[in-house]
Order: structure tokens, then sequence, then C-alpha cells
């Protein structure tokens, strides 16, 4: 007996060439809860979340360095990106209230929680970039089929946080402490 087989018209129906970047994004979309938390344990072992927050930053500094030498990266174009706007820089801001967030919301939400919070968050950021051709986004219209699948995540996120606080493992992290 032999397994399934795939339809002959498959790159009619899905193109092959997404199937890299679609895997690719769910094993970075899988890789998040996990993230989130070493980053709260880390935050509890250092003894505030913020310290978390800046050897998470460092960690990844020390990932990429080598990784630009040994891709032989050439230096970046800073005179060109000086006359770009603004609001590009924004994104190491963002990347550190998400990774804060993250190791303070993980513990209290569950790792379940969390993320569907955030894919919620960020499906109807993405709805309004696209909708207003926001940070060079092309524009693409805010569609009733498009809200009804933000919709769906938003009624998914708040299921999943209607399970009872008790139902939480007893021997599950201790919440984060925010000061000393």
């Amino acid at each position: 007996m032999s397994g399934p087989t795939l339809p002959a018209n498959l790159p009619a129906n899905l193109p092959v060439n997404l199937l890299l970047p679609l895997a690719t994004a769910v094993l970075a979309g899988a890789a998040i809860p996990i993230q989130a938390g070493a980053n709260a344990t880390l935050g509890r072992a250092l003894g505030h979340p913020l310290w978390a927050t800046v050897v998470s930053l460092l960690v990844s500094l020390a990932v990429i360095l080598p990784l630009l030498w040994l891709l032989k990266v050439p230096l970046p174009a800073l005179p060109a990106a000086g006359r770009q706007p603004a609001w590009m820089w924004i994104g190491g801001v963002l990347g550190v209230f998400y990774i804060t967030a993250a190791l303070l919301m993980a513990p209290r939400l569950g790792a379940g929680g969390f993320i569907a919070a955030v894919v919620a968050g960020q499906v109807a950021a993405a709805l309004l970039v696209d909708h207003f051709g926001l940070a060079g986004f092309a524009v693409r219209a805010l569609t009733p089929a498009r809200l009804a699948g933000a919709a769906l995540i938003v009624a998914g996120m708040v299921v999943m946080q209607w399970s009872p606080a008790h139902e939480a493992r007893p021997h599950a992290a201790p919440p984060l402490q925010s000061g000393a």
C-alpha cells in the first residue's frame, strides 16, 4: 500500500516556490514561544526582566557578527541609510519592546495564550499596514474576507484566554518580578 500522492496540478494550487518561505516562516514562528520562555527564565536568573532583554540582544549580536564575517557581507551603506525615512530605525525599539513584553507576559499568559495574543496583534497591525501601504508595503485593500480571517484569529485568542487560571500546572515557573 502506497502513501498519498501529490496532485499533478500542485504548482497551480500551491506554488512550490512558496514552500521554503512558508516552512521558514513556520519554523521562525515555532521559535517564538521557546524564545519567550528562555528569556523569561533568563530574566528570573538575572534578577530583572530588562537585563534579560539586554543579554538577549547581546547574544543576538554575538551570533550575527560572525555570520556576517563568514558570509563576507559588505559593510553597511550608512550614508544611504541616513537618507531614508527616520521611521525605519524604530525596528530596534520595537524589538526591545517585544522581547521585554514576551519575557514578562508569556509566563503569565502561558506560551499558547501569549502567542495567540501576539498573532492577533500582528494580524490587526498587518491589516492596517497593508490597507494604508505603511512601512514600504504595497497597498492591499481591507476586504470583508481579510477582516473575517482577522476576527477568527481574535476569537481564537479570546477562547484560549478563557481557560481558568487554576488549570496551570502546579510546577509551572513562577511569575517574573518586575522590580527589585
